[in-house]
């Protein structure tokens, strides 16, 4: 792949990735509730979740799916369903995505809830797929190799789209320090807990 499609591929990607969306907002409420390094755990199932879509639709296999739009209806559902109970129970400060009284104290989340939340929401995105379908195929050269090529874009939109989201984590984070000096702990919850109902109905009615 050459350099001169690389300089645009990157900075395009870059902006996309870097504008507030239901993955970015998912990092950033787990950072205000779990802390930037359990949200590490949300960020990898996300990357493979991303990771399966861009290859996918690269190679062609969205263009099947979109055939058969039951399947993400279904997926939007289930997905919202659960992001916005997840936006619910933090409201009413229960559940281990919400914050206790006491920070330190408290059940977290596990390794496998949060990568699986992370996945669920990256793969569940419709408009992720029909993101990818427009914007990989104008990138890539039908005559080189298109597997090293899909390979490379891949591997550069994993780095932006962590990086974007290790950004947007680490600004919950902030936010949850701000917050919780003041004591004012049941506001950061439903901080938190709008922001999960808000992506779990964009999810489901995007």
């Amino acid at each position: 792949m050459s350099w001169a499609t690389l300089s645009v591929f990157v900075p395009t990607f870059l902006f996309v990735s870097l504008t507030p969306g239901m993955c970015m907002t998912l990092a950033m409420v787990l950072g205000m509730t779990q802390g930037v390094k359990r949200t590490l755990w949300m960020m990898i199932g996300e990357l493979l979740g991303v990771g399966l879509v861009a290859a996918a639709a690269g190679a062609g296999v969205a263009a099947l799916m979109l055939r058969q739009p039951e399947l993400f209806v279904l997926f939007k559902w289930v997905g919202g369903a659960y992001l916005g109970y997840l936006g619910i129970m933090m409201w009413r400060s229960r559940g281990r995505m919400a914050i206790p009284s006491e920070l330190d104290a408290g059940p977290p989340a596990s390794p496998l809830q949060l990568a699986m939340q992370g996945f669920v929401t990256a793969v569940a995105n419709p408009k992720g797929w029909a993101f990818f379908m427009v914007l990989l195929p104008p990138f890539l050269d039908s005559s080189r190799p298109l597997p090293g090529q899909l390979s490379l874009l891949i591997a550069v939109i994993l780095t932006i789209e962590f990086a974007s989201m290790l950004v947007y984590a680490t600004g919950g984070k902030t936010l949850r320090s701000v917050l919780g000096k003041s004591g004012n702990v049941r506001l950061l919850n439903r901080i938190a807990g709008t922001l999960m109902i808000g992506v779990g109905l964009w999810l489901a009615l995007g």
